[in-house]
């Protein structure tokens, strides 16, 4: 028995709703095996109930992936609003604790990356419900990181670094090779 077929039957004996256990077993497999390689049949059926019941609960499969990242994205939140609860007034702080939490990500076996940015490459269609849910999410992620930043005065080294950068096809600031020639391009 997988993971979301164990939360689903734990969930009915629990008397959790069945939107909760639908959506429980589609988060499971959603992120273990991909949105596209998951049907309605499959999560009906891990959650121990039927399409009618999961059409009942969500109009289509788009909308129930777009439920399932809305409940990412707030997750997300709430960590990053424990972090200023933990650290408040210390963005240095908040950063590192966030950075600390993203490494034990990453150092997991257990992990896929990002469920929204493993989505967004998956769902390329505009007018899926689910990329209004991604790009406003990622947004936010951007938009809360550069405040972090500015307010622990990262951006301003951050700005020195991509300022030194070179343009897409140009080579480096000084364009110099080995003995002084210019750097062959190509």
């Amino acid at each position: 028995m997988s993971l979301a077929e164990k939360r689903a039957s734990i969930g009915k004996d629990e008397r959790i709703s069945p939107r909760e256990r639908i959506l429980s077993v589609a988060s499971e497999l959603f992120y273990r095996h991909g949105i596209r390689a998951i049907g309605v049949e499959r999560i009906a059926e891990a959650a121990e109930t039927n399409k009618v019941t999961l059409y009942r609960h969500f109009s289509s499969k788009d909308e129930l992936v777009a439920e399932y990242l809305r409940r990412l994205a707030q997750e997300a939140k709430s960590s990053w609003d424990r972090l200023e609860a933990s650290h408040p007034a210390d963005a240095p702080a908040q950063l590192r604790a966030w950075l600390k939490d993203m490494a034990a990500h990453v150092a997991s076996g257990d992990e896929r990356g990002c469920p929204l940015a493993n989505a967004a490459v998956e769902l390329p269609d505009r007018d899926h419900p689910a990329r209004r849910v991604i790009e406003e999410f990622k947004t936010t992620q951007r938009e809360r990181l550069i405040q972090l930043c500015a307010a622990a005065a990262l951006l301003r080294e951050g700005a020195r670094a991509v300022h030194a950068l070179p343009e897409a096809g140009q080579p480096a600031r000084g364009g110099r090779g080995t003995g002084g020639r210019p750097a062959r391009r190509g």
